[in-house]
This record gives structure tokens, C-alpha cells and sequence, in this order.
């Protein structure tokens, strides 16, 4: 089986990064948006147009779009397969019951994958690399589910099938919950003195990062997804009541911690593996240009494999900190190779 001709309906950040993953690997894409303007430049990005026949339609517009859409573009390609990548799988399996297409011809599914910034400026053809994409592939033609195994793999995620319900409630804990907990936090710095803002660092922009998130996106999903969502806000608020009645309390407040340690410790490694334990290697590097390609270049002359990286570094400051996150045996090889080869590495922490 194969991809010649990939019709993506919507040229927002994920429909735009999908037509960019497959037009490098040579399948044709046809880029569609009611705003010609988006449209226009995701078709200005993806350049891959092919006159072949459609084989998947790709429904990547916001929920409340996709119900409008099904019938024309059944009607336009009925030997398409169809998939839409929305958040919330329930409700569109009920809105393609009542359209023209065929429910064995149409297959839920939702790639795990986005960034904060929205639009066809913000995709990436790498965005789904490693990433978890979820079908839902009950009743649904072999056919169907084989084109959409065969997207998955180009673009280099990886299939999960799951029903749509336990879907629903999975997203909601996983990503919805803290979406919304993550605006809740960054309105309270509404009322912040601006001198207090200027002090924050890492913590506050982690924990509010995605609060820069779309509203009108976002407002769709959290209503059709609030079912799932209720008894986690309920839950939510329980805590956080508990929370306020204790807070002179520090053995309680420090089971709250250790709970909060305990949780988050029940998230899986990158590609869902097991969560991983890393040893974080600081180095002082110059500030010059070419350091950082150097060091990689020594990373790559090392053979490890570098996890994740920060850089510290404050204006007019001769020198900066690289902090390299990999396993313990590979902390302790670039270790000794660095040294040898006159860099200045310091103590590991685990």
C-alpha cells in the first residue's frame, strides 16, 4: 500500500505539519482552508502537488468545523479514506453517523502531538516524531486503517488504537486538565506588580507555558470533552480546598508534595517507554562563537546520546553553562573524553 495523493482539509499547525512531514518523504498534498490566506501559505510550504488521484482526506480543522465538511468532501473524493485529528473522538463519531460518509470509511484519530503557537508559521515536519497517534479503528474498513497506519509511520509516530471513549477520558487527564490548570495559574498573575514578574524564572514559565495556548481552539475542545473533564475538576477542587484548610499544617502540606512527586513519577519515558532516571552534566563553555557545535561535535566523536540540554547564560557573562541531560554511562564516557580534550566538565547530579 501507498500514499500518492494526501488531501489535508484545514492549514493550521498540525494539518500544515502533516503536509510537511509526508511532501518530504515525495507524497503529493493538496492544502485546504476557508481562510485563503492560510491556505495559501501552507500550499506556499508543503510544494507538493500531484495530480493522482485522493486516497486520504484529512480532516484537521477544529471540531466545530468538521460536521459541515464531511458531505462535500465525500462527494468531492468517495474513494477516499477519511480521518479527522480532532482532540475529542466521541463526538465526531456521532457527527459522521449522520453524514454521507460511511462510518467504515471514516477513522477517528488524534495525533499527541502540538506546540503552544498555532498556524501554518508554526509547523514542523518533525512534529509527530516519536509521538503516541491514537485511532480508533472499530468498525472500520482494513483499507481505511492500513492508509492511516502507513501516515502514521511516515511521519514517524507511532500507533496507538484505543476506543474512543477511553480516549476521551485519557485526554482529558493528560492534556485538557492541565491546560486549563495552567491558565488558571497564569490569571492570578493578572494582578501581579510587574517588578514581582521580572523576578520569575524557570518554574513559573514551565508550569504557564502552554497557557499562551489558542483560546478559540481550546474553547471547543473543553466543551466537548467536558463529561470526562467534570468529575477531574471536581477532584481538582477538592484538593485544593483541602489544601487551603491545612496550609499551617507542613505535615500535610508535605504529603501533598510527596503525592505530587509520587504522580508524577507515573509518567512514561519519551516514545511511552519507562520513565528514565538521567544524570545531568554541567559544562562551561566560552562565549564564542562555534562552542556549542563544538561540544556536540564532541558528543558525536563520544558515541553518546544526549536526552536533553538547558542553557544558562547572562548578558555580558564571558562564559555560559550547558547542562547535557544522558544516562549514567554515557555522563560518565563524555565525562572522561571532554576532560581529556581540555573541557571544563564538573561534578554529575543525579
Amino acid at each position: 500500500m501507498t500514499l500518492s495523493h494526501v488531501r489535508i482539509i484545514g492549514s493550521g499547525l498540525i494539518g500544515t505539519s502533516i503536509g510537511l512531514g509526508l511532501a518530504l518523504k515525495g507524497v503529493g498534498v493538496t492544502m485546504v482552508d476557508s481562510d485563503l490566506r492560510a491556505q495559501a501559505l501552507a500550499s506556499d510550504l508543503v510544494k507538493s502537488p500531484t495530480s493522482a488521484p485522493v486516497d486520504l482526506t484529512i480532516f484537521a480543522t477544529p471540531l466545530g468545523a468538521v460536521h459541515s465538511l464531511l458531505d462535500s468532501e465525500f462527494a468531492t473524493n468517495p474513494e477516499s479514506a477519511f480521518i479527522d485529528i480532532g482532540s475529542v473522538k466521541s463526538k465526531v463519531k456521532v457527527e459522521v453517523s449522520t453524514s454521507a460518509i460511511p462510518s467504515t470509511r471514516f477513522l477517528p484519530t488524534h495525533p499527541m502531538a502540538g506546540r503552544e503557537m498555532g498556524g501554518a508559521e508554526s509547523a514542523r515536519a518533525d512534529l509527530f516524531q516519536g509521538r503516541a497517534w491514537i485511532i480508533d479503528s472499530q468498525g472500520v474498513d482494513q483499507e481505511v486503517t492500513g492508509r492511516a497506519a502507513l501516515l502514521i509511520e511516515i511521519l514517524g509516530a507511532h500507533l496507538v488504537d484505543l476506543d474512543s471513549g477511553e480516549h476521551d477520558k485519557a485526554v482529558a487527564l493528560i492534556s485538557h486538565l492541565p491546560q486549563l490548570v495552567s491558565s488558571l495559574l497564569a490569571k492570578q498573575l493578572i494582578g501581579g506588580e510587574a517588578s514581582w514578574l521580572e523576578l520569575a524564572g524557570a518554574g513559573l514559565r514551565d508550569t504557564t507555558r502552554i497557557a499562551a495556548s489558542d483560546a478559540k481552539l481550546w474553547r471547543e475542545i473543553i466543551a466537548a470533552n467536558r463529561d470526562s473533564l467534570e468529575p477531574l475538576l471536581k477532584s481538582l477542587h477538592a484538593d485544593l480546598g483541602s489544601l487551603i484548610n491545612s496550609l499551617s499544617d507542613e505535615n500535610a502540606v508535605a504529603t501533598l508534595i510527596e503525592e505530587g512527586q509520587a504522580g508524577r513519577a507515573r509518567i512514561p519515558g519519551k516514545h511511552g517507554g519507562k520513565a528514565r532516571e538521567y544524570t545531568y552534566l554541567p559544562i562551561v563553555i566560552e562565549d564564542k562563537p562555534g562552542q556549542l557545535a563544538a561540544l556536540f561535535d564532541e558528543c558525536a566523536n563520544a558515541s553518546v546520546n544526549i536526552e536533553d540540554l538547558s542553557i544558562e547564560h547572562s548578558p555580558g557573562q564571558f562564559t555560559g553553562l550547558i547542562t547535557l541531560a544522558l544516562s549514567d554511562s554515557d555522563a560518565k564516557k563524555l565525562t572522561d573524553h571532554l576532560k581529556s580534550h581540555g573541557w571544563s566538565v564538573h561534578s554529575p547530579r543525579q
